[in-house]
């Protein structure tokens, strides 16, 4: 046989074992970039690619099949956050990211994702104050605060506080008010970061006004109180209010934490920044993402010289909000009534009406009355009356895994959708999510 003869054959050999080796049919790269064009849009490209190569290289090894690639690829992309029904019966729940936007606060952020006048004067064509729309939005949902100042949450404006007005110093609170909220974070902790010294005075269950009046000196800073939001201590308890304070010659700075800015009648125990202010604190302190309904934000309240130095503290630069917090505050403050304050008021009866209509339609439901609470270190103990679907159990986890996850809670072995929480328009979605 000559040799040209024997290369012929070897080579037909070759490629009969090619066409039976399964890693022919492990899909190309431009193939399924085409395939997962809209991840490519989302993600970019090389970011797309990385995880198709990582793909191909596992089934090359034989740790996965060559039809599995693609599903592989689905699996490894990023997801980013995923929406999610609150069915909790949690108004502000913190893990499901505390309050839902208005649609008018998303529009405005897509509004201001773009180019836009955070910072400009466009009469004048020069520099402007930063966000200074949202701040005159904020300074006129409470009048009677004389300066306005907005950082990146309460947390923020704590500390902007002590590094402002006590750095070195010492911060008067009582020892009822050194709280721990949520992942471990601490008020005592975060306030001795700034340099600033912590005097306790009273008990954890009792305070009296000459507790504060024999801890102040000249080496205070200011006194503080903060709102125990996340629990509640009954019993044999005194505090001092905010007006007895504000005769000891030091500033006073009231953290309210929930961020509500005006009495609400369903919570008439609930601190507002009005009230603080009314009775004479000099600084308020509240969140923007928990009884406001708006974005994260920390809100800083009071007299407005004490305000300004606030701003003008070197801290403030990294504290700072972005132009889409600006935009989603401002449309808080001056549209419509935001989630948070729809969800927090909705009638009982409504709630069960819509309740028994669901559960109808869904085999094995049916309404129930039951209890929501307002969460995000709000209200303590404060009850509102609700109704939810009841499922059986097993529903729990498949609607946490569906296309749009459903988060309930389970009572009593059901697993209960409190409709407190799930807007009237989302109806329809909810029982999609439970049908399958």
């Amino acid at each position: 046989m000559s040799e040209d003869r024997q290369r012929g054959r070897g080579q037909l050999a070759a490629d009969a074992e090619g066409r039976t080796d399964p890693r022919r049919q492990i899909p190309r790269t431009d193939a399924l970039l085409v395939s997962f064009a809209d991840a490519v849009r989302v993600h970019g490209a090389a970011t797309v690619k990385a995880v198709i190569v990582t793909a191909q290289q596992r089934a090359r090894a034989g740790e996965i099949a060559p039809s599995e690639v693609a599903s592989q690829v689905a699996a490894a992309l990023p997801t980013g956050p995923r929406r999610v029904i609150n069915a909790t019966g949690v108004v502000v729940h913190t893990n499901l990211g505390r309050a839902p936007l208005s649609p008018a606060a998303r529009a405005a952020m897509d509004a201001a994702s773009g180019t836009t006048d955070v910072e400009f004067d466009l009469a004048t064509g020069t520099r402007a104050r930063r966000g200074r729309s949202a701040l005159a939005a904020l300074a006129s949902a409470v009048p009677d605060a004389g300066g306005v100042h907005v950082v990146n949450n309460n947390a923020a404006a704590l500390l902007l506080c002590a590094l402002a007005f006590a750095a070195g110093r010492e911060i008067v609170i009582s020892r009822g008010e050194l709280v721990e909220i949520g992942d471990g974070f601490r008020i005592p902790e975060l306030l001795r970061s700034t340099g600033a010294r912590l005097h306790e005075v009273g008990t954890t269950n009792r305070v009296h006004l000459r507790d504060y009046a024999e801890a102040v000196g000249p080496s205070t800073g200011f006194i503080l109180k903060v709102h125990p939001s996340n629990f509640q201590v009954t019993g044999f308890t005194s505090t001092v209010d905010i007006a007895s304070l504000t005769g000891l010659g030091v500033p006073v700075i009231v953290d309210i934490g929930s961020g509500l800015l005006a009495p609400h009648p369903l919570l008439p125990d609930e601190p507002d920044a009005a009230t603080a202010l009314r009775a004479g604190a000099d600084i308020v302190t509240a969140s923007g993402d928990k009884l406001l309904g708006g974005p994260q934000a920390g809100l800083l309240l009071g007299d407005a010289d004490l305000v300004e130095r606030l701003r003008g503290h070197p801290a403030a630069r990294a504290l700072r909000v972005d132009k889409l917090t600006l935009a989603a505050l401002e449309a808080t403050l001056r549209g419509p009534i935001p989630p948070v304050r729809q969800t927090l008021e909705a009638s009982a009866d409504s709630l069960f009406e819509r309740a028994s209509l669901l559960a109808a339609q869904i085999p094995g439901a049916e309404a129930v009355r039951c209890v929501a609470a307002v969460g995000g270190g709000g209200a303590p103990g404060v009850e509102l009356p609700s109704a939810a679907v009841s499922l059986p159990m097993e529903y729990a986890e498949s609607l946490r895994l569906g296309e749009i996850p459903v988060v309930g809670r389970i009572e009593r072995g059901r697993c209960l959708l409190d409709l407190r929480t799930v807007l009237p328009s989302d109806d329809e979605l909810l029982l999609r999510a439970v049908l399958g």
